[in-house]
């Protein structure tokens, strides 16, 4: 292995670390940089090698997230295309995610109203990407103009990201409750907005 690929691979075993240490009583503020140096099996001082302080790698880590989710998308895209319901698909995928991957969710739903504006602004922006991407895919399987695309997937992503804060910690029961009734919602939101009517 090669320096460079030894030193991307420091830094992964770094964000991995500071994930695996955020669970449901710990944010991001409580973790320390030698917790997160001693869970990646380096020294402090080599986290200094791959991140100016924690704040830039609580950064990396609500970047990480954001990328997670639009990969989770387009995962979800390719189950639509091989012949699955869209609202069904997409919210069978999202419930997948969070159960293998509750660290990462949690990350964006603690930051998202959380006392650092900096990670507040960055989840924002995610959650703006998130949006933007199920906006050009509205427009483009349903056939609507911009404006009522936009606001289509606003209120979706609200929906499901609320659902997610619920299902985070319940049970699969509980968790299968709250997938169908967001699947529910999801299709009085598409009606809605194929009916138009609040664009008059």
């Amino acid at each position: 292995m090669s320096r460079q690929e030894q030193k991307l691979k420091t830094r992964q075993n770094i964000i991995h670390a500071a994930f695996s240490l955020l669970d449901e009583n710990r944010s991001l503020s409580a973790i320390s940089l030698r917790e997160v140096a001693r869970e990646a099996g380096i020294a402090p001082t080599s986290f200094y090698r791959h991140f100016k302080d924690m704040d830039e790698l609580g950064l990396t880590l609500v970047d990480e997230a954001g990328l997670a989710l639009r990969q989770l998308m387009r995962q979800a895209r390719r189950r639509i295309a091989s012949g699955g319901s869209v609202i069904h698909t997409s919210v069978e995928t999202f419930m997948e995610f969070i159960t293998a991957n509750k660290n990462v969710f949690r990350l964006l739903l603690r930051e998202h109203t959380g006392t650092s504006t900096a990670y507040r602004l960055a989840v924002l922006r995610e959650i703006q990407h998130f949006i933007e991407e199920l906006t050009d895919y509205i427009i483009e399987q349903q056939n609507v103009e911009y404006r009522i695309a936009v606001v289509q997937a606003d209120a979706m992503v609200r929906l499901v990201f609320s659902a997610g804060a619920e299902a985070l910690e319940a049970d699969a029961e509980l968790r299968a409750e709250i997938g169908d009734r967001v699947k529910m919602q999801l299709r009085f939101v598409q009606l809605g907005a194929a009916a138009k009517f609040f664009s008059d």
